[in-house]
Parts: structure tokens; sequence; C-alpha cells
């Protein structure tokens, strides 16, 4: 700015020694007058540069201040881009871990599931369990004494004190009209129970020990088997 006030200045004496030079003309004779006009154009000429000083020293300035805005302009819209890419960055990482924490709460609810009907289906039977065998009589008495020999807990018995209630109702005498199923666990056919012993017509023993042998080796226990039975109507 000191430079434009300098041109300035020039400008403002030029203009003042027009002045007086032309004020001197009016009191010079004619020889004198053809000097005055010649230094009249001369501070003419100096006056009309410095006013083309000025503005070129002007327009200078507005370029720079110009420029400096697009500058400052230019740095606000990268900080802008930049702090908006950095939102859309946090926003996506939010987003992938809602997600992630959403499937691990499925999975683990699902694996919850499985589990609770992977309990649910070997031991199908979740009501009293009775203290001991004494509780029961007959048939029932000892089928519950020679199962918990064969190493299964009371807590089975009350799978497989329905399923032969189911099949035969604990007779040893049972015998199904329709497919000839003998017995309490009505051994299809009856013969089959040989293997456990002769007597397997008429002795209960026999057929419950058949029948929890062959519980075991096909279901792994009598909860298993009344599974099976509510499942698909046999065992």
């Amino acid at each position: 700015m000191s430079r434009l006030w300098s041109r300035f200045g020039a400008r403002t004496a030029a203009v003042a020694l027009l002045s007086v030079g032309v004020a001197g003309g009016i009191y010079l004779g004619d020889h004198q007058e053809t000097q005055q006009q010649g230094r009249t154009a001369q501070v003419s000429l100096q006056v009309d540069e410095a006013e083309h000083d000025y503005q070129r020293e002007r327009q200078a300035a507005h370029h720079v201040q110009s420029a400096k805005q697009r500058s400052a302009e230019y740095q606000a819209k990268l900080r802008a881009a930049k702090a908006a890419k950095e939102a859309a960055q946090r926003a996506k990482e939010a987003e992938a871990a809602a997600a992630s924490r959403k499937k691990a709460r499925e999975e683990a609810e699902a694996k919850k599931k499985a589990e609770e009907a992977a309990e649910k289906a070997s031991k199908p039977y979740d009501g009293p369990v009775p203290d001991s065998c004494t509780e029961f009589s007959g048939n029932r008495r000892t089928g519950c004494s020679m199962m918990v020999q064969a190493g299964f807990g009371m807590d089975q018995f009350p799978c497989l004190n329905k399923l032969w209630n189911k099949e035969s109702g604990w007779n040893h005498k049972a015998r199904n009209p329709s497919s000839g199923a003998y017995g309490i666990p009505q051994s299809y056919p009856g013969n089959k129970m040989a293997s456990a012993g002769s007597d397997w017509q008429t002795n209960p023993v026999t057929q419950i020990k058949w029948g929890l042998g062959y519980i075991e080796g096909r279901y792994g226990s009598p909860c298993k088997a009344w599974q099976q039975s509510q499942n698909t109507g046999s065992y």
C-alpha cells in the first residue's frame, strides 16, 4: 500500500505543478508561452503515467487478494471433504461392528437352541423321577429293578414305563392280533425273545431282559426309545 500512496503523491504533485505553470503563464509574454505549453504537455504526460501506474498497482493488489481468497476457499473444501470421508468411514465401521455383534448373538442363540433340542431328544421325559423301584409293583417293579441293574439311572424309568404301557400295558401275555408282536416289549416276531431264554412266552423276566438289551443296542436308552416311539409310532 505504501507504493500506492507514493503513486498517489506523485500524481498530486504533478497536478499542482500543472496548476502553477498555468497560473504563471498568464503573466509571461508570447515568447514564454511556447515554453510553457511544452512544460504543460510534459507534466500532463507524467500525470497520465502516474495514473496508469496507480491503476496497475490497484489491479495487482486485487489479484493477490482474490488469489488468497480462492486458496482459503479451496483449503476449506479440502478440510470439509476429509471430515466427510472420515465420518463415512466411522459410520461404516460402526455398521460392520453392529452386524458382527448381531451375527454373534444369532449364532449363540441358535447354538443354545440346538443344545436344548439335543438335550430334550436325549431325555424327552422331564417329569418327576421315582425315588426307588419300590414305588411300583408287579412287572413294573421287576422291570424297574432290572433296568437299574442294567446300568440305567432312575430318571430313565418314566420313559420305559410310558413306552411299555403303550406297547402292552406291561402284560407279558399281550399279543397284537394284527402283527403278531408279543409280550411286554411287543417283540416282532415274538420268538426273537428266545435269545434271552426259552421261556420267553411266559416269563416276564426273560421278556424284560430281551427288551432292555434291544433298547440299549438300538437306541442307547429307554428315553431315546420313547422319543422314537413318539416320533414314528413304534420303536
